[in-house]
């Protein structure tokens, strides 16, 4: 059905202004206050309250295998939790598991499309190079796929040698495809991991100790610069470290193309958090840092050094050997319990995926440290332009998408498990006060989530199929 929401304020990434939206076909199809209202058309009063863009989240892994169980948010679950957390888009990882990218791409696509209850896309992990490889990567983007990530890290598991590194950034430079990167040392890891095991150093803190900052740091720059030799276009995930956001300054202030993503928890927690009992529910690959890293973060945000926040959502149980209940049936998956009393063994990963917006919009907006333009843009409209869906995802304009947000700015909350909806057994964000809460939640005009109240359905996301790399911001 057609809608009309009145009286709210609409947000983008450059202005708030007063205004109706009108909604017809999934598409938003007229702003402003004087337009001819269809007889047959839904009445949703935003009186109180912002309209903002449905969240972008550019970096989430879903059904993910990892050391003998699997991450516990699938299509569904993970998507319908981004929604009632206000994101309205998401993208995953293709693995390469054969060397036939076509089919890889078809296979997680096919496991996707009957599960997502918002949109997605998909990225392309490249961590085994070979010819026949080489000649596919342009054919991603008969795909929709324009974006691959490589990996500095995960020695004889996803890591490439530099050399091919720079190879897959000048095929898919030539091709308008992004190159994304993991930004870790690993051989200096192997090294510390190695060395920690022998001498009994297996605690949760020792994850972070064995995957130290300055690899990241060094990492990072190496990076660029294959980047500047290729004259390619580079995006570094997860950024965590204050140096590594120095470095990122460095380069950008050169000229080179060569953007940065930092995630929540980097903003929000320290390393401190692997020292406690429940340590094991931190260990995430790159590891939580320091304070000085946090604020280096935060100015990397507000200065524009830094362009996206996602939140690699790769969630697990605590103790998955305790059910808990989702949508009314009982489901325990192996978790972090599986690396108790070796840090070695703790699947890697966080939830976030539902609590990126509200979270944020506490920190940024509702503390007045950034405008809600600011956060829009950070967290909506770049990642949009970045991956190929602007405007059609990331900002409120005639033609694009209905994927809205009703956002009341002045809701407090006191957010945790019971709000998240994620399928795990934890919240990062467990008693946190927030104020600034999304009411109701559109995609393509359908409404998914009502004041808490779920209305989407598996399947009802679509795959996005995104343009070729042409933003650099």
């Amino acid at each position: 059905m057609d809608k009309l929401i009145k009286n709210g304020i609409v947000v983008t990434a450059t202005e708030s202004v007063a205004a109706d939206l009108l909604i017809m076909d999934g598409k938003v199809v007229a702003l402003g206050d004087n337009f001819e209202i269809p007889v047959s058309c839904e009445i949703i009063d935003a009186k109180g309250k912002l309209i903002l863009p449905g969240g972008v989240d550019v970096h989430v892994h879903l059904d993910l295998p990892m050391f003998g169980t699997v991450s516990s948010d699938d299509h569904y679950t993970g998507t319908k939790a981004a929604a009632f957390g206000g994101t309205t888009t998401v993208i995953d990882f293709i693995s390469q598991d054969t060397s036939n990218l076509e089919e890889n791409f078809s296979k997680l696509k096919e496991k996707a499309e009957h599960k997502a209850a918002i949109d997605f896309g998909f990225h392309a992990n490249i961590t085994n190079l070979t010819p026949e490889v080489e000649e596919q990567i342009p054919n991603l983007v008969n795909f929709g796929v324009t974006s691959v990530k490589v990996f500095t890290a995960y020695n004889n598991r996803l890591r490439l040698q530099d050399g091919q590194i720079f190879q897959v950034m000048r095929i898919a430079r030539d091709a308008g495809i992004l190159t994304m990167l993991h930004a870790e040392n690993g051989d200096l890891i192997d090294l510390l991991v190695k060395e920690a095991v022998n001498q009994g150093r297996l605690n949760p803190e020792w994850h972070a100790k064995t995957r130290p900052a300055w690899g990241g740091v060094e990492a990072v720059m190496r990076g660029s610069a294959l980047a500047a030799v290729a004259d390619a276009p580079l995006y570094i995930v997860h950024m965590n470290a204050g140096g590594e956001v120095d470095q990122l300054e460095y380069v950008r202030s050169n000229g080179l193309r060569v953007m940065g993503e930092t995630c929540p928890q980097y903003l929000l927690f320290t390393d401190d958090r692997l020292l406690e009992k429940d340590g094991a529910k931190w260990v995430c690959s790159p590891p939580l840092r320091k304070d000085a890293d946090r604020d280096r973060l935060w100015k990397g945000l507000s200065n524009g050094v830094i362009q996206t926040i996602a939140t690699d959502h790769c969630p697990f149980f605590y103790n998955g050997r305790r059910e808990i209940e989702y949508e009314g049936k009982k489901i325990a998956i192996p978790g972090k319990e599986l690396g108790a009393g070796d840090f070695t063994k703790i699947p890697n990963g966080l939830p976030g995926v539902g609590d990126r917006m509200p979270v944020l919009f506490n920190e940024m907006v509702s503390t007045g440290r950034f405008s809600v333009n600011d956060f829009v843009k950070l967290t909506c409209t770049n990642p949009a332009k970045i991956f190929g869906m602007y405007p059609q995802k990331g900002t409120i304009e005639i033609g694009s998408d209905a994927d809205l947000v009703l956002w009341d700015p002045a809701k407090n909350v006191e957010y945790g498990v019971r709000y998240s909806q994620q399928r795990t057994d934890y919240n990062l964000y467990e008693g946190f006060h927030l104020k600034g809460f999304p009411e109701m939640v559109l995609s393509r005009g359908e409404i998914v989530v009502d004041n808490g109240v779920w209305k989407g359905r598996p399947g009802w996301g679509k795959y996005v199929s995104r343009t070729r790399f042409s933003a650099s911001l």
